[in-house]
């Protein structure tokens, strides 16, 4: 097992189906951005998005036409997002401890600004809303703390990281501008976000629950108990 990551040095492990792709991408990009473009003002950028999105959700309940300045903002946030640390490491920047606590400080506002305009947007139920702002707490502090302790940081579950999330929720947005209401088992119908937030909902306590069981054994199993006399 990797040793603990107190000196804010860890293992990134994202295997997202979209990995791949997106790293070539993110580095080309970061080669090309010029000087007065930072990772700092990137990190900016990127909780700026996300607040714009969480208040583009909130005016959806006014107009559909909120769907547009959805897709855009959370496009803005992935830029910001996805490059301040990759053009850190392009231009030899690093700062581990700063970029990892300053990345998920942004991340975490950034969250409940977006989950907070979907509750007043009257796409979903505002008390679903808040259970899927816990639910991220939840993967959230787990996350950071098995990064400390085994030394490897996890952005993605069962081929699913950040990105694909956001593809997922454009996709919905756009779906729910035009019709928020789901069909499901023949005349039965739900509120798309609704549905939606369900499942996600799920996905966070299973991903909470199965992560925990998976740390907290290796780390059990790395340090064992000293024999006794």
């Amino acid at each position: 097992m990797p040793a603990p990551a107190a000196a804010g040095i860890h293992e990134r492990k994202l295997l997202s189906f979209t990995a791949a792709v997106e790293k070539r991408l993110l580095v080309w990009t970061a080669r090309r951005l010029p000087a007065f473009v930072t990772s700092d003002r990137l990190s900016a950028l990127a909780l700026i998005g996300m607040a714009a999105a969480g208040l583009s959700f909130a005016a959806m309940r006014i107009s559909r036409w909120g769907a547009l300045g959805v897709v855009v903002f959370l496009t803005v946030n992935w830029f910001g997002d996805s490059l301040d640390g990759t053009l850190a490491r392009v231009r030899h920047e690093e700062r581990p401890r700063y970029g990892f606590y300053v990345d998920h400080v942004i991340d975490v506002a950034g969250i409940a600004l977006l989950l907070g305009g979907l509750a007043c947007s009257g796409l979903t139920h505002p008390t679903l809303a808040v259970g899927l702002l816990a639910g991220y707490l939840l993967v959230a502090a787990e996350s950071f703390l098995a990064t400390h302790a085994a030394g490897v940081f996890r952005m993605s579950f069962l081929g699913f990281g950040p990105t694909e999330l956001r593809i997922l929720l454009a996709v919905g947005t756009v779906r729910a501008a035009w019709d928020p209401v789901a069909t499901i088992v023949g005349t039965h119908t739900l509120r798309l976000f609704d549905l939606g937030g369900m499942i996600a909902l799920a996905g966070l306590l299973v991903t909470f629950v199965v992560s925990a069981a998976r740390n907290g054994r290796a780390l059990y199993l790395a340090e064992p108990l000293p024999a006794r006399l």
